[in-house]
């Protein structure tokens, strides 16, 4: 008796879970068919205080931030993807740790605004090497002591010279795509060398029926507009070069044909409206230099 009633408070508590989630998964996908752009972010290694402070900031800039359990994602792109089709192909990007961001701007603003969020920490170990981890040759802060021994048991080319703790050569310590281990990581904290990038990486985005995935974001929008503004400048002579009339060249080949009309026809020494004036200066200097002459 007491363990049916307890199965049948279990049941309950399962039901009570079950529709809470659902219901969190519904209120998420409603929110998803609100905005223009939703995208999907890794986090791993985040700090907690650091995610509110990112949410509080993307807040500020209109954007919605959701960190939920892959589950829950999954379950409102599912539902959302009845009415918007693209969103199903987001599902393939819920991996590891996925936190949901949705706006009405335009996804390579949010790529941009999300890179503000990465900073350089030091690992705890455990972590997989992004690119091959070097120390270079040179003294530390240390003072001569055991440090000595712990660094090179770690790796690190440690040795003592004047008195200083000094690391003798350039070193890799963990090549790329290898685990950092624990006695590294410390080494390195301790040294100050932070090889690792945290903040929110954007994955991918879905923006009306285009999906970028997120290395197509990561577009130099300085390098484009120096680019855009050379290709503009080199237009711009082509076309005067050629006398072909836009709204851009047809003031300036304007401006140059006058100039051309008014040197030739000084040259020629052709009386007009516009180069009286000029004729008659040219023609007193001829006379006061045959004056000059004749004295």
């Amino acid at each position: 008796m007491v363990a049916a009633s307890k199965e049948i408070t279990h049941s309950k508590e399962h039901s009570r879970v079950r529709v809470a989630k659902e219901k969190k998964a519904h209120a998420l996908s409603k929110k998803m068919l609100e905005h223009k752009v939703v995208a999907l972010a890794g986090f791993r290694g985040v700090p907690a205080s650091n995610l509110q402070s990112m949410r509080r900031d993307l807040a500020d800039r209109k954007h919605y931030f959701k960190v939920a359990p892959n589950s829950q994602i999954l379950h409102a792109l599912k539902s959302a993807a009845k009415e918007k089709g693209k969103l199903a192909e987001l599902e393939q990007y819920v991996t590891d740790q996925t936190a949901v961001l949705l706006t009405d701007s335009n996804p390579f603003g949010l790529y941009r605004e999300l890179l503000r969020t990465k900073s350089k920490v030091a690992p705890k170990g455990g972590e997989k090497a992004p690119e091959d981890i070097w120390v270079f040759a040179g003294e530390t802060s240390f003072k001569p002591g055991p440090i000595v021994a712990e660094l090179q048991h770690a790796g690190f080319p440690a040795a003592i010279e004047k008195g200083k703790v000094v690391l003798k050569k350039d070193t890799v310590v963990v090549k790329k795509g290898n685990i950092i281990n624990r006695e590294v990581a410390q080494m390195l904290a301790r040294l100050d060398i932070k090889p690792l990038e945290v903040g929110l990486f954007l994955r991918v985005a879905v923006e009306e029926e285009m999906l970028y995935p997120g290395d197509s974001l990561a577009v130099d929008f300085d390098a484009m507009i120096g680019k855009m503004v050379l290709a503009r400048s080199q237009a711009l002579n082509l076309a005067m070069a050629m006398g072909y009339m836009t709204p851009e060249t047809f003031p300036r080949l304007i401006v140059r044909a006058k100039r051309q009309a008014t040197g030739l026809a000084l040259a020629i020494g052709f009386i007009s409206p516009g180069t009286i004036g000029a004729l008659l200066e040219v023609a007193a200097r001829q006379a006061h230099a045959i004056k000059g002459l004749t004295k």
